[in-house]
């Protein structure tokens, strides 16, 4: 047996060196008392820390020892203690100047335009020229002629926007929805009251971008929606993917939201619970978390069925919710910005996708991957006001996707996707609750029970499916 941390500690003292707590945890945690000779064996001799750089990887390889790198992870935006109480209905008006200043700056850098004010000045509709506006989208419809019309507004004013269904413009014209900002290029009419749009330019990745590979080996693991509480867990999947954990060389566990099923959630939630205390399912998580490896870092954020505000962006989990948890769990809020020696990855939940599944044609469930290249193409993760995602009435924008990251991570629909759109690879692993009787309902066919390993070097994702037995 391994001893325990008192008597790690004194052996390399022994030694005449410190030893770092994290390489004790690792150490204690394996049930393997050589593992400190082989570290001595081949430390250098001026060494008088010892860190996690100098520990052997989880297993040992045939050509010889494999040494584990060292987490290298930074909490850019949504760390715990940050978030801000939501403000009072006048602080919209600054959220959504905000929105349209940021996101038509990115459309500005593309194009040059004009206000909307500058239209009658300039006597556009006489002269028959083409210009480009930047607006956002008040109201979006379809006219008893079935083209879409738009109310498009700037800080100057507003007009509407018409996309007429005989023209190639049509088809994007259907996927606009309100509060999203865009620009429109097109001619003012005859009588200068409706502006007849040919093209629309979004935000958008600029095609330039060019994702950041991390210089040293790295991997990360990416889930959602554990719903730990629930009578559709799936503890024996749960159980094959934590034995894997243990064997695998991953250094970041990335946890998208919903980490248990919540009490209330839906009308008789409670007839499928077998944990029916929101902090006994909170502390059933915390144990079941304490079995993965202490090496790595576990990242958690909220989701919808969690303790947490639905409004977003919503705050961390709160403190008496953490109880029993192991100390590598990392609280951050949804959505949030993380950096993972340098790959930038980009965690929300994904309420919105319900959102954006009644507003855009041909969304659905089964293709998660399709709404988080809308949500890039748009550089916001949940734009529309006043449908199933309530937004918090702050005077900044906190959902706008600023920076381009290298990785977009979502969960919320328990159905898996992979995309990669202009150099940004989207994510949604599943989940780890099987059909409910309300996705039943729905005809929603979740895909569970899986897991994306992400190689920050390469940024090439593997699906693992724990459904089927891993082979060792």
């Amino acid at each position: 047996m391994m001893p325990g941390e008192q008597e790690i500690v004194q052996r390399f003292l022994t030694t005449k060196r410190q030893v770092h707590p994290d390489v004790v945890r690792y150490l204690r945690d394996q049930n393997d008392p050589s593992l400190i000779d082989k570290i001595l064996a081949g430390l250098p001799q001026d060494t008088l820390v010892v860190s996690s750089q100098h520990v052997p990887a989880l297993r040992s390889e045939r050509d010889g020892i494999r040494f584990l790198p060292e987490p290298d992870l930074e909490v850019l935006r949504g760390a715990d203690g940050i978030s801000n109480p939501s403000g009072n209905f006048g602080d919209f008006l600054h959220y959504f100047r905000d929105r349209f200043t940021r996101l038509g700056e990115m459309i500005r850098a593309r194009t040059p335009a004009i206000p909307i004010q500058a239209l009658s000045r300039n006597n556009l509709y006489r002269q028959q020229q083409e210009c480009t506006l930047i607006g956002m989208v008040s109201d979006i419809r379809t006219t008893t002629h079935g083209h879409r019309m738009a109310d498009v507004e700037d800080t100057t004013g507003q007009i509407p926007v018409l996309f007429n269904k005989d023209r190639p413009v049509f088809s994007e014209a259907e996927r606009i929805v309100p509060d999203e900002v865009i620009g429109v290029r097109g001619k003012l009419s005859n009588d200068g009251k409706i502006f007849f749009a040919d093209s629309v330019i979004r935000p958008d990745i600029p095609v330039t971008h060019a994702p950041y590979h991390s210089e040293r080996p790295g991997r990360a693991v990416f889930i959602s929606d554990i719903h730990v509480g629930s009578n559709t867990f799936m503890e024996r999947e749960w159980g094959r993917f934590v034995d894997w954990m243990e064997q695998s060389n991953a250094q970041y566990l990335l946890i998208a939201g919903d980490l248990v099923d919540g009490i209330g959630i839906y009308p008789n939630q409670d007839a499928e619970l077998v944990i029916k205390d929101i902090y006994d399912q909170y502390t059933a998580l915390g144990e079941m978390l304490s079995t993965i490896p202490r090496h790595i870092r576990i990242i958690l954020s909220p989701g919808n069925h969690d303790i947490v505000r639905g409004v977003e962006p919503q705050p961390t989990i709160p403190e008496p919710f953490r109880k029993g948890f192991p100390k590598n769990c990392i609280w951050v809020e949804n959505p949030c910005l993380l950096s993972l020696q340098g790959v930038r990855v980009l965690m929300y939940h994904g309420r919105s996708i319900d959102d954006m599944i009644g507003l855009i044609p041909d969304a659905s469930y089964a293709h998660p991957q399709q709404m988080m290249e809308e949500m890039l193409r748009r550089r916001h993760l949940a734009l529309t006001y006043g449908k199933r995602v309530p937004l918090a009435a702050e005077k900044t924008d906190r959902l706008i996707i600023d920076p381009v990251p290298e990785v977009l991570h979502t969960g919320h629909v328990h159905t898996s996707g992979i995309t990669t759109y202009r150099g940004v690879l989207g994510i949604n692993a599943g989940a780890w609750q099987s059909q409910t009787t309300f996705q039943k309902q729905m005809n929603v066919h979740p895909t569970p029970g899986r897991s994306v390993i992400l190689d920050l070097q390469t940024l090439q994702p593997e699906v693992l499916d724990f459904t089927l037995p891993i082979a060792s």
